[in-house]
């Protein structure tokens, strides 16, 4: 039976590696709590991510930058008792691992209370460094590349990252060193799909992709704008599931086969 096809068994690292290396298209939502977490978890959806976006879509705040620890942990309970196949993930957030006591703390909150089986981390100067530290104490890390919303303020806005020369070839270096490093998922945000693809081919782990085209292995979007119920303007890169279909549970499912097919992300819903 393929990974894709399996639907009882856990999801885990070694699962969505596997899907990877048969070509099968990996899914993902963020979820916030328990009640979503389940219409997830028996829609088919691979990981959860208890993203920091709940600072926006939850919280009704502008930014993603004053979400705590102490929330990323609380939601993370609450997506937990959700889940029974589901691999879930969740976000460190903003300063929560500026110092590598500051990151092994919080990643170990994040498991022990949290529940999360996968902490992700936002790109900066320091994750190389971090990355190899949490690989050597057995925590899963996903690295986050691109448009990294915890950075706005210093990007001046939600832009597409990796357009320039430059900025392509140093996210496809920083990408391979971070594998290196041991991170087990990349996820990329915003990214041309030419470079996301390009990304995806020299990548041995899974690169998931939010506004980074098909070409990637899988795909993430947040479930406020899948289920349109997201405060403010829509992303470029989401679609809107409930224009189709006359449940929640039938938009989500949709979403997954329309990723599992290769059906989405088409072109509009991408970047060049």
């Amino acid at each position: 039976m393929s990974a894709q096809s399996d639907l009882s068994s856990k999801v885990t690292i070694a699962t969505l590696k596997a899907k990877k290396s048969a070509q099968e298209k990996i899914t993902a939502l963020t979820a916030y709590d328990a009640a979503f977490a389940g219409v997830l978890d028996a829609s088919g959806v691979d990981f959860v991510l208890v993203g920091d976006s709940l600072g926006m879509v939850v919280q009704g705040r502008d930014t993603t930058i004053s979400v705590t620890v102490d929330e990323i942990v609380y939601h993370s309970q609450l997506v937990s008792r959700g889940l029974e196949r589901s691999l879930l993930m969740a976000d460190m957030p903003f300063m929560s691992y500026a110092t590598p006591d500051d990151c092994l703390r919080n990643a170990a909150r994040m498991m022990k209370e949290g529940n999360a089986e996968v902490v992700k981390l936002e790109w900066g100067a320091l994750e190389i460094d971090m990355v190899y530290r949490l690989t050597e104490c057995g925590v899963p890390v996903c690295a986050h590349l691109g448009l990294t919303p915890q950075a706005i303020h210093k990007y001046g806005g939600y832009k597409v990252q990796g357009r320039e020369a430059g900025a392509a070839i140093q996210m496809k270096k920083d990408a391979l060193e971070l594998e290196q490093a041991g991170a087990d998922i990349l996820l990329l945000e915003c990214v041309p799909m030419t470079l996301a693809q390009e990304i995806t081919d020299q990548a041995k782990i899974p690169v998931i992709g939010i506004g980074a085209g098909q070409q990637v292995d899988g795909q993430i979007l947040v479930l406020y704008d899948v289920l349109d119920i997201a405060p403010g303007k829509r992303t470029r890169f989401s679609k809107n599931y409930m224009e189709q279909e006359s449940s929640i549970q039938a938009a989500v499912s949709a979403y997954v086969r329309e990723v599992q097919l290769g059906e989405f992300p088409t072109a509009e819903y991408a970047f060049k």
